[in-house]
């Protein structure tokens, strides 16, 4: 049996983007499930495969894996060919390290430009906590990608290009450059075409409301 991924939203779901894109840009074959994070019967169907009772969870045989970043680490073992981390020391632990970064910390960012592909292109003021957390979002070590080719750092960091999208935020030369190669990848216009079908509203995730606006 195929290992199946259960997520959240397409539209909204930062946390399900990250081993979603991770899996179709290495070409690891998996189902999924799409639940919306308002459902009402959302904890109890997640809670059973899911530690925290929330998305996104794998499951893979007798494996089930929740969290989006122990899901990728559970991936780069078993699929060692996807190149999931650099192959070298150095770069795969600064890798770690922001991906790691990325899944505890940046939180204003998170909370004031939430994710939200169906919102059309229009700028949002920036705090000066968000602001902060841009600045540190410079990270790299070269390549079209953050470490060359497309990896669970840059998974980590796909909502995060969303979000820059959407808000538009400005960010220098080589960010912009990382941003539209993100946004180039198939995979990311499977996950955005099928976002903006999506017939799902969740209030607290648009920053316009109670306007609700398309594009």
């Amino acid at each position: 049996m195929r290992p199946k991924l259960t997520i959240g939203n397409k539209n909204y779901s930062s946390w399900s983007l990250r081993p979603w894109i991770a899996m179709k840009v290495a070409g690891i074959a998996f189902d999924e499930e799409v639940i919306s994070l308002d459902a009402q019967d959302f904890k109890s169907r997640v809670s059973k495969i899911s530690g925290t009772g929330k998305v996104p969870a794998l499951v893979d045989g007798d494996a089930q894996v929740w969290e989006s970043l122990a899901i990728l680490e559970y991936l780069a073992e078993k699929h060692p060919d996807a190149r999931l981390w650099p192959a070298d020391p150095a770069p795969r632990a600064l890798a770690r390290a922001i991906a790691a970064e990325m899944h505890a910390g940046f939180v204003p960012l998170r909370r004031h430009l939430p994710m939200n592909m169906r919102r059309p292109v229009m700028r949002r003021e920036l705090t000066p906590d968000v602001e902060s957390n841009v600045r540190r979002t410079g990270h790299g070590a070269g390549g079209t990608f953050l470490f060359g080719g497309f990896g669970a750092a840059d998974a980590m960091y796909a909502p995060v290009v969303s979000r820059f999208h959407t808000y538009a935020v400005e960010v220098g030369a080589v960010a912009r450059a990382y941003m539209d190669a993100v946004m180039a990848l198939p995979a990311w216009g499977e996950w955005r075409t099928a976002a903006l079908k999506e017939p799902w509203v969740l209030a607290e995730d648009e920053v316009d409301w109670p306007k609700v606006l398309r594009v």
